[in-house]
This record gives C-alpha cells, sequence and structure tokens, in this order.
C-alpha cells in the first residue's frame, strides 16, 4: 500500500521530535503556496518544508516561487515526496549532530 501525504508528514514529525526540535503546521492565510510544515531545531535553526504525496505529487509554480523566496531570504526550504526524502533528511540532521553543527 502507498503512503499518503499525512503518512510522510507523520514520519517527518518523529525524525524531527527524535532530534530534539518541533514540526509545526502551517498555514498562512492570504499567502497560497507556502511551505506546509516549519521545522525548528535546537539552536536557532529553521527549515520549511513542503510534503507532497509520495506518487503523483505535484509542485505547483508557486511553491517553487516561495522556495526561491525563502532560500533568498537565507532560509532552508525543502520538498519531501517519499521514504527517500525522509531518509536523506534525517541523515543531514544526524550528520550535522555528528559535525557539531
Amino acid at each position: 500500500m502507498q503512503d499518503l501525504e499525512r503518512d510522510i508528514e507523520r514520519k517527518l514529525r518523529r525524525i524531527v521530535k527524535a532530534h530534539g526540535g518541533q514540526c509545526l503546521k502551517w498555514v498562512s492565510p492570504g499567502e497560497s503556496g507556502v511551505p506546509d510544515r516549519i521545522v525548528l531545531l535546537p539552536g536557532g535553526r529553521i527549515i520549511f518544508i513542503e510534503t507532497k504525496r509520495p506518487k503523483g505529487g505535484v509542485v505547483s509554480k508557486l511553491q517553487k516561487y516561495w522556495h526561491r523566496k525563502l532560500r533568498g531570504l537565507g532560509f532552508e526550504a525543502g520538498f519531501i515526496f517519499n521514504h527517500d526524502d525522509l531518509e536523506e533528511f534525517k541523515q543531514t540532521l544526524e550528520g550535522e549532530e555528528t559535525n557539531g553543527a
């Protein structure tokens, strides 16, 4: 059975919590296309994440715009579609913890 977007979000929340952070659902009234999750990590690190359903999830032009805008402001922003993306995100967090970042 294929995971749904909510399954990916649940697993993302678990990963973030295991690293001492919070993974908040974000709704910005009046601003379409903003990422749906704000990841708050120890040390003041903020990452904006858009989760998509693993099969057939499509990134809109407006979502791409917001990711470029957020990155231009110096924030981290990314998309997570599936387990491979989740694993890569988790490995990145674990690698940074090991390296003292």
